[in-house]
């Protein structure tokens, strides 16, 4: 049998879309692909962005910021040592970029100028830190991505 050249087009043709659309099914259905890339509630969010852009100010003004670093016991957050961390009230979120389920969110609760977040909360990979604190009825926001 002998395939002209038309037809020999119209197989490679299909033969490429059928490629092409098998990857497209395989990276779709795959849980391994999965990635959410849009936190929930975006648009709420967004309004009131200009009170995080305050707060980030009101960090950088301090003499010195929030600073971390990973130990052997997981990733520690260090507070400014000219404040009292007595009376730091707030929360901690870590947000995962490439798995939701992994996000967590821990109250501030100090009883140093040190906050360790322990090793088995923390997966390897890239990780945002939002720590939102409150002092002496000042808003602080520190922001840091971290790859653990």
């Amino acid at each position: 049998m002998k395939i002209n050249w038309g037809t020999g087009l119209v197989i490679v043709m299909v033969l490429f879309i059928g490629f092409i659309m098998f990857f497209v099914v395989k990276i779709s259905t795959d849980k391994k692909y999965d990635y959410d890339l849009v936190t929930e509630e975006y648009y709420k969010k967004e309004m009131v962005y200009q009170k995080e852009i305050d707060d980030e100010e009101n960090s950088n003004s301090l003499e010195g910021n929030i600073s971390g670093e990973k130990t052997q016991a997981g990733w520690m957050l260090t507070f400014p040592k000219n404040i009292d961390y007595s009376k730091i009230e707030g929360t901690v979120f870590l947000y995962r970029p490439s798995n939701k389920q992994l996000d967590f969110q821990l109250p501030l609760k100090l009883s140093s100028p040190n906050l360790l977040i322990p090793d088995e909360r923390l997966v390897a990979g890239r990780w945002n830190t939002i720590v939102q604190w409150r002092y002496e009825g000042e808003d602080y926001l520190y922001k840091n991505e971290i790859v653990y």
